[in-house]
Protein backbone atom coordinates (compact mmCIF):
# COMPACT_ATOMS: atom_id res chain seq x y z
CA UNK A 1 0.00 0.00 0.00
CA UNK A 2 1.36 3.42 -0.96
CA UNK A 3 2.24 5.99 1.67
CA UNK A 4 -0.03 9.04 1.35
CA UNK A 5 2.60 11.30 2.92
CA UNK A 6 5.43 10.73 0.46
CA UNK A 7 6.68 13.85 -1.29
CA UNK A 8 7.93 13.96 -4.88
CA UNK A 9 11.47 14.09 -3.48
CA UNK A 10 10.77 10.90 -1.51
CA UNK A 11 9.63 9.12 -4.66
CA UNK A 12 12.67 10.42 -6.52
CA UNK A 13 15.03 9.21 -3.79
CA UNK A 14 13.41 5.76 -3.66
CA UNK A 15 13.56 5.39 -7.43
CA UNK A 16 17.17 6.57 -7.51
CA UNK A 17 18.16 3.91 -5.00
CA UNK A 18 16.39 1.20 -7.01
CA UNK A 19 18.07 2.47 -10.19
CA UNK A 20 21.50 2.25 -8.57
CA UNK A 21 20.71 -1.35 -7.63
CA UNK A 22 19.78 -2.06 -11.28
CA UNK A 23 16.17 -2.75 -10.24
CA UNK A 24 14.79 -0.83 -13.19
CA UNK A 25 11.30 -2.36 -13.22
CA UNK A 26 10.80 -1.45 -9.56
CA UNK A 27 12.19 2.03 -10.17
CA UNK A 28 9.71 2.58 -13.00
CA UNK A 29 6.82 1.44 -10.82
CA UNK A 30 7.89 3.83 -8.06
CA UNK A 31 8.20 6.70 -10.53
CA UNK A 32 4.85 5.88 -12.11
CA UNK A 33 3.20 6.03 -8.69
CA UNK A 34 4.95 9.29 -7.90
CA UNK A 35 3.92 10.86 -11.20
CA UNK A 36 0.36 9.83 -10.50
CA UNK A 37 0.47 12.18 -7.52
CA UNK A 38 2.95 14.77 -8.78
CA UNK A 39 2.56 14.94 -12.58
CA UNK A 40 4.45 18.24 -12.76
CA UNK A 41 7.56 17.03 -10.91
CA UNK A 42 10.33 17.36 -13.49
CA UNK A 43 12.72 15.22 -11.43
CA UNK A 44 10.36 12.24 -11.61
CA UNK A 45 10.13 12.54 -15.40
CA UNK A 46 13.93 12.70 -15.55
CA UNK A 47 14.16 9.57 -13.42
CA UNK A 48 11.67 7.82 -15.69
CA UNK A 49 13.77 8.79 -18.70
CA UNK A 50 16.95 7.30 -17.26
CA UNK A 51 15.19 4.12 -16.09
CA UNK A 52 13.78 3.61 -19.58
CA UNK A 53 17.17 4.39 -21.09
CA UNK A 54 18.77 1.72 -18.90
CA UNK A 55 16.23 -0.78 -20.29
CA UNK A 56 17.04 0.41 -23.82
CA UNK A 57 13.47 1.61 -24.30
CA UNK A 58 14.58 4.65 -26.22
CA UNK A 59 11.19 5.95 -27.39
CA UNK A 60 9.83 5.87 -23.84
CA UNK A 61 13.04 7.37 -22.49
CA UNK A 62 12.77 10.20 -24.97
CA UNK A 63 9.21 10.86 -23.87
CA UNK A 64 10.30 11.08 -20.23
CA UNK A 65 13.05 13.58 -20.99
CA UNK A 66 10.75 15.61 -23.25
CA UNK A 67 8.20 15.84 -20.43
CA UNK A 68 10.91 17.03 -18.04
CA UNK A 69 12.27 19.62 -20.47
CA UNK A 70 8.72 20.84 -21.13
CA UNK A 71 8.37 21.50 -17.40
CA UNK A 72 11.90 22.87 -16.94
CA UNK A 73 13.70 23.80 -20.20
CA UNK A 74 16.96 24.40 -18.31
CA UNK A 75 17.07 21.07 -16.46
CA UNK A 76 20.65 19.94 -17.08
CA UNK A 77 20.07 16.26 -16.28
CA UNK A 78 17.08 16.14 -18.61
CA UNK A 79 19.15 17.72 -21.40
CA UNK A 80 21.98 15.24 -20.82
CA UNK A 81 19.56 12.32 -20.87
CA UNK A 82 17.87 13.60 -24.01
CA UNK A 83 21.28 13.88 -25.65
CA UNK A 84 22.07 10.26 -24.77
CA UNK A 85 18.76 9.08 -26.24
CA UNK A 86 19.29 11.05 -29.43
CA UNK A 87 22.75 9.50 -29.80
CA UNK A 88 21.17 6.06 -29.52
CA UNK A 89 18.61 7.03 -32.16
CA UNK A 90 21.32 8.26 -34.54
CA UNK A 91 20.61 11.99 -34.21
CA UNK A 92 24.11 13.21 -33.46
CA UNK A 93 23.40 16.83 -34.33
CA UNK A 94 20.40 16.90 -32.00
CA UNK A 95 22.41 15.24 -29.24
CA UNK A 96 25.30 17.68 -29.52
CA UNK A 97 22.82 20.57 -29.48
CA UNK A 98 21.50 19.28 -26.13
CA UNK A 99 25.02 19.02 -24.75
CA UNK A 100 25.93 22.49 -26.03
CA UNK A 101 22.84 23.82 -24.27
CA UNK A 102 24.19 22.44 -20.99
CA UNK A 103 27.44 24.35 -21.52
CA UNK A 104 25.55 27.51 -22.43
CA UNK A 105 23.54 27.24 -19.20
CA UNK A 106 26.78 27.46 -17.22
CA UNK A 107 27.31 23.85 -16.15
CA UNK A 108 30.84 23.45 -17.48
CA UNK A 109 32.10 23.31 -13.88
CA UNK A 110 29.88 20.29 -13.13
CA UNK A 111 32.54 17.58 -13.13
CA UNK A 112 30.24 14.56 -13.08
CA UNK A 113 27.93 15.96 -15.74
CA UNK A 114 30.78 16.73 -18.12
CA UNK A 115 32.12 13.19 -17.70
CA UNK A 116 28.64 11.75 -18.22
CA UNK A 117 28.28 13.65 -21.49
CA UNK A 118 31.79 12.71 -22.61
CA UNK A 119 31.17 9.04 -21.86
CA UNK A 120 27.89 9.02 -23.78
CA UNK A 121 29.68 10.49 -26.80
CA UNK A 122 32.59 8.07 -26.38
CA UNK A 123 30.30 5.04 -26.33
CA UNK A 124 28.72 6.08 -29.61
CA UNK A 125 32.05 6.81 -31.27
CA UNK A 126 31.76 10.62 -31.39
CA UNK A 127 35.33 10.83 -30.25
CA UNK A 128 36.29 14.42 -31.03
CA UNK A 129 33.32 15.73 -29.06
CA UNK A 130 33.93 13.20 -26.28
CA UNK A 131 37.48 14.43 -25.88
CA UNK A 132 36.24 18.01 -25.84
CA UNK A 133 33.89 17.39 -22.92
CA UNK A 134 36.54 15.40 -21.05
CA UNK A 135 38.87 18.35 -21.51
CA UNK A 136 36.19 20.68 -20.14
CA UNK A 137 36.04 18.44 -17.07
CA UNK A 138 39.81 18.40 -16.54
CA UNK A 139 40.03 22.17 -17.11
CA UNK A 140 37.46 22.81 -14.41
CA UNK A 141 38.86 20.13 -12.11
CA UNK A 142 42.58 19.74 -12.80
CA UNK A 143 42.88 17.44 -9.76
CA UNK A 144 40.52 14.83 -11.27
CA UNK A 145 42.37 11.61 -12.12
CA UNK A 146 39.25 10.20 -13.76
CA UNK A 147 38.92 13.18 -16.10
CA UNK A 148 42.62 12.97 -17.00
CA UNK A 149 42.30 9.25 -17.74
CA UNK A 150 39.23 9.85 -19.90
CA UNK A 151 41.14 12.42 -21.98
CA UNK A 152 43.87 9.80 -22.38
CA UNK A 153 41.46 7.11 -23.57
CA UNK A 154 39.87 9.47 -26.08
CA UNK A 155 43.27 10.66 -27.29
CA UNK A 156 44.31 7.08 -27.95
CA UNK A 157 41.13 6.39 -29.88
CA UNK A 158 41.87 9.49 -31.96
CA UNK A 159 45.40 8.17 -32.74
CA UNK A 160 47.04 10.87 -30.60
CA UNK A 161 49.53 8.58 -28.88
CA UNK A 162 51.53 11.41 -27.36
CA UNK A 163 48.41 12.91 -25.82
CA UNK A 164 47.28 9.52 -24.56
CA UNK A 165 50.61 8.88 -22.84
CA UNK A 166 50.65 12.33 -21.27
CA UNK A 167 47.14 12.17 -19.85
CA UNK A 168 47.37 8.59 -18.61
CA UNK A 169 50.59 9.46 -16.78
CA UNK A 170 48.92 12.57 -15.43
CA UNK A 171 46.02 10.46 -14.14
CA UNK A 172 48.47 8.27 -12.23
CA UNK A 173 50.22 11.32 -10.81
CA UNK A 174 46.86 12.39 -9.42
CA UNK A 175 45.81 8.92 -8.26
CA UNK A 176 48.41 6.16 -8.14
CA UNK A 177 45.63 3.63 -7.46
CA UNK A 178 43.77 4.28 -10.72
CA UNK A 179 44.03 0.70 -11.99
CA UNK A 180 42.32 1.16 -15.36
CA UNK A 181 44.63 4.00 -16.35
CA UNK A 182 47.70 2.07 -15.21
CA UNK A 183 46.78 -1.07 -17.17
CA UNK A 184 45.95 0.93 -20.27
CA UNK A 185 49.23 2.84 -20.02
CA UNK A 186 51.14 -0.42 -19.61
CA UNK A 187 49.61 -1.79 -22.79
CA UNK A 188 50.48 1.35 -24.72
CA UNK A 189 54.08 1.18 -23.50
CA UNK A 190 54.29 -2.50 -24.39
CA UNK A 191 53.10 -1.75 -27.92
CA UNK A 192 55.82 0.89 -28.20
CA UNK A 193 58.44 -1.69 -27.26
CA UNK A 194 59.07 -0.05 -23.88
CA UNK A 195 58.93 -3.36 -22.05
CA UNK A 196 60.66 -2.34 -18.82
CA UNK A 197 58.26 0.58 -18.40
CA UNK A 198 55.30 -1.67 -19.21
CA UNK A 199 56.43 -4.20 -16.61
CA UNK A 200 56.89 -1.42 -14.05
CA UNK A 201 53.20 -0.53 -14.32
CA UNK A 202 51.86 -4.06 -14.67
CA UNK A 203 53.66 -5.11 -11.50
CA UNK A 204 51.81 -2.35 -9.69
CA UNK A 205 48.44 -3.82 -10.61
CA UNK A 206 46.68 -6.66 -8.82
CA UNK A 207 45.09 -9.68 -10.53
CA UNK A 208 41.64 -8.49 -9.48
CA UNK A 209 42.21 -5.19 -11.32
CA UNK A 210 42.10 -7.00 -14.66
CA UNK A 211 38.93 -7.78 -16.58
CA UNK A 212 40.72 -8.83 -19.77
CA UNK A 213 43.53 -11.31 -20.29
CA UNK A 214 45.72 -9.24 -22.62
CA UNK A 215 47.68 -7.37 -19.97
CA UNK A 216 47.94 -10.48 -17.78
CA UNK A 217 49.51 -12.48 -20.62
CA UNK A 218 51.93 -9.67 -21.23
CA UNK A 219 52.83 -9.49 -17.54
CA UNK A 220 53.47 -13.24 -17.43
CA UNK A 221 55.56 -13.06 -20.59
CA UNK A 222 57.65 -10.17 -19.27
CA UNK A 223 58.18 -11.74 -15.85
CA UNK A 224 59.29 -15.02 -17.40
CA UNK A 225 61.68 -13.19 -19.69
CA UNK A 226 63.14 -10.66 -17.24
CA UNK A 227 63.26 -12.80 -14.10
CA UNK A 228 63.78 -16.18 -15.82
CA UNK A 229 60.71 -17.62 -14.15
CA UNK A 230 59.17 -20.97 -14.99
CA UNK A 231 55.50 -21.05 -15.90
CA UNK A 232 54.64 -22.70 -12.57
CA UNK A 233 56.64 -20.24 -10.48
CA UNK A 234 54.68 -19.23 -7.34
CA UNK A 235 54.98 -15.60 -8.36
CA UNK A 236 52.87 -16.30 -11.46
CA UNK A 237 50.25 -18.47 -9.77
CA UNK A 238 47.86 -15.61 -8.83
CA UNK A 239 47.92 -14.37 -12.43
CA UNK A 240 47.14 -17.80 -13.85
CA UNK A 241 44.35 -18.10 -11.31
CA UNK A 242 42.88 -14.81 -12.54
CA UNK A 243 42.99 -16.06 -16.13
CA UNK A 244 41.15 -19.20 -15.02
CA UNK A 245 38.56 -17.11 -13.18
CA UNK A 246 37.88 -15.01 -16.26
CA UNK A 247 37.58 -18.12 -18.40
CA UNK A 248 35.16 -19.67 -15.90
CA UNK A 249 32.96 -16.59 -15.91
CA UNK A 250 31.86 -17.34 -19.47
CA UNK A 251 30.68 -20.66 -20.85
CA UNK A 252 32.85 -22.13 -23.65
CA UNK A 253 30.54 -21.08 -26.47
CA UNK A 254 30.32 -17.52 -25.20
CA UNK A 255 34.08 -17.40 -24.72
CA UNK A 256 34.70 -18.58 -28.27
CA UNK A 257 32.24 -16.07 -29.72
CA UNK A 258 33.69 -13.27 -27.61
CA UNK A 259 37.20 -14.02 -28.88
CA UNK A 260 36.00 -13.96 -32.47
CA UNK A 261 33.87 -10.84 -32.08
CA UNK A 262 36.63 -8.98 -30.23
CA UNK A 263 38.75 -8.95 -33.36
CA UNK A 264 38.70 -6.05 -35.76
CA UNK A 265 38.98 -6.49 -39.51
CA UNK A 266 42.71 -5.70 -39.32
CA UNK A 267 43.35 -8.54 -36.86
CA UNK A 268 43.78 -6.23 -33.87
CA UNK A 269 41.89 -6.74 -30.65
CA UNK A 270 39.22 -4.28 -29.65
CA UNK A 271 40.44 -3.55 -26.16
CA UNK A 272 38.56 -2.19 -23.48
CA UNK A 273 36.69 -4.68 -21.43
CA UNK A 274 39.73 -4.17 -19.19
CA UNK A 275 38.86 -0.51 -18.99
CA UNK A 276 35.32 -0.99 -17.70
CA UNK A 277 35.58 2.75 -18.07
CA UNK A 278 31.94 3.66 -18.40
CA UNK A 279 30.19 0.92 -16.51
CA UNK A 280 29.35 -0.70 -19.82
CA UNK A 281 31.20 -2.38 -22.63
CA UNK A 282 32.85 0.17 -24.89
CA UNK A 283 31.80 -0.54 -28.42
CA UNK A 284 34.08 -0.55 -31.45
CA UNK A 285 37.16 0.27 -29.41
CA UNK A 286 40.30 -0.01 -31.51
CA UNK A 287 42.71 -2.11 -29.55
CA UNK A 288 46.38 -1.88 -28.94
CA UNK A 289 48.62 -1.48 -31.91
CA UNK A 290 50.90 -4.10 -33.39
CA UNK A 291 52.84 -6.00 -30.76
CA UNK A 292 56.57 -6.44 -30.28
CA UNK A 293 58.85 -6.70 -33.25
CA UNK A 294 58.60 -4.97 -36.57
CA UNK A 295 56.18 -6.22 -39.19
CA UNK A 296 59.04 -7.73 -41.20
CA UNK A 297 60.64 -9.79 -38.39
CA UNK A 298 61.03 -13.42 -39.50
CA UNK A 299 60.37 -16.33 -37.15
CA UNK A 300 60.47 -20.12 -37.43
CA UNK A 301 57.96 -22.43 -35.76
CA UNK A 302 57.95 -26.23 -35.56
CA UNK A 303 54.74 -28.22 -35.08
CA UNK A 304 54.40 -31.54 -33.26
CA UNK A 305 53.91 -33.36 -36.58
CA UNK A 306 57.26 -32.06 -37.83
CA UNK A 307 55.90 -29.29 -40.05
CA UNK A 308 57.89 -26.06 -40.00
CA UNK A 309 56.62 -22.59 -40.82
CA UNK A 310 58.73 -19.50 -41.54
CA UNK A 311 57.63 -15.87 -41.78
CA UNK A 312 56.18 -13.08 -39.70
CA UNK A 313 53.84 -14.09 -36.87
CA UNK A 314 50.82 -13.37 -39.06
CA UNK A 315 52.27 -15.20 -42.06
CA UNK A 316 52.98 -18.27 -39.93
CA UNK A 317 49.43 -18.42 -38.62
CA UNK A 318 48.12 -17.88 -42.17
CA UNK A 319 50.19 -20.85 -43.36
CA UNK A 320 48.89 -22.96 -40.47
CA UNK A 321 45.32 -22.07 -41.39
CA UNK A 322 45.87 -22.78 -45.09
CA UNK A 323 47.18 -26.25 -44.22
CA UNK A 324 43.95 -27.00 -42.32
CA UNK A 325 41.56 -27.73 -45.17
CA UNK A 326 38.42 -27.08 -43.15
CA UNK A 327 39.56 -23.51 -42.41
CA UNK A 328 40.56 -22.39 -45.91
CA UNK A 329 37.42 -20.28 -46.38
CA UNK A 330 37.31 -18.93 -42.82
CA UNK A 331 39.06 -15.87 -41.43
CA UNK A 332 42.37 -15.88 -39.58
CA UNK A 333 40.63 -14.59 -36.46
CA UNK A 334 38.07 -17.41 -36.50
CA UNK A 335 40.85 -19.96 -36.97
CA UNK A 336 42.89 -18.66 -34.02
CA UNK A 337 39.85 -18.48 -31.74
CA UNK A 338 38.72 -22.03 -32.56
CA UNK A 339 42.21 -23.56 -32.26
CA UNK A 340 42.87 -21.68 -29.00
CA UNK A 341 39.57 -22.97 -27.62
CA UNK A 342 40.37 -26.54 -28.63
CA UNK A 343 43.91 -26.26 -27.27
CA UNK A 344 42.63 -25.14 -23.89
CA UNK A 345 40.29 -28.13 -23.73
CA UNK A 346 43.15 -30.49 -24.61
CA UNK A 347 45.89 -29.02 -22.43
CA UNK A 348 44.14 -26.95 -19.76
CA UNK A 349 46.29 -23.96 -20.74
CA UNK A 350 44.53 -20.75 -21.78
CA UNK A 351 45.79 -19.65 -25.22
CA UNK A 352 45.15 -16.03 -26.24
CA UNK A 353 43.62 -15.51 -29.68
CA UNK A 354 43.93 -11.75 -29.71
CA UNK A 355 46.70 -11.52 -32.32
CA UNK A 356 49.07 -13.91 -34.15
CA UNK A 357 52.05 -13.41 -31.84
CA UNK A 358 50.05 -14.01 -28.67
CA UNK A 359 48.43 -17.04 -30.30
CA UNK A 360 51.76 -18.61 -31.25
CA UNK A 361 53.46 -17.87 -27.93
CA UNK A 362 50.45 -19.17 -26.03
CA UNK A 363 50.42 -22.32 -28.15
CA UNK A 364 54.11 -22.81 -27.39
CA UNK A 365 53.43 -22.44 -23.66
CA UNK A 366 50.73 -25.10 -24.02
CA UNK A 367 53.23 -27.47 -25.67
CA UNK A 368 51.43 -27.50 -29.02
CA UNK A 369 54.39 -26.16 -31.01
CA UNK A 370 57.97 -24.92 -30.63
CA UNK A 371 59.32 -21.48 -31.49
CA UNK A 372 62.73 -22.07 -33.09
CA UNK A 373 63.52 -18.45 -33.87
Amino acid sequence: MSDPFLSSDDYDERAHQLYNEAQYDEAIETLREGLGRYPHAAELHVGMGYARLAREEYAWARRGFEEAIGLDPEHEDALAGMGEVLLKLGDRAGAIACFERIIALGFREDHDLMLQVGRALFREGVLDQARRFFEVAITGHPESAEAAACVGYAAHRLADEGGALYWLRRALELDADHAEARIYLANLLYDRGEYEAALFHLERSAPADHCDGLAIWRLIELKKSVYRLQDDDPELVPWHHRLDEMAAEANPDDLLLAEIEAMGPNGQIRDPRQLELFGTLLTELQGMKTRSGGPGDIHRVSMLNGSTYVGTWEEIVQQMKDDAAEWVRRSLEQYMAAVAHRGRKETGVAIPATDPESFIRGSADAGLLRILH
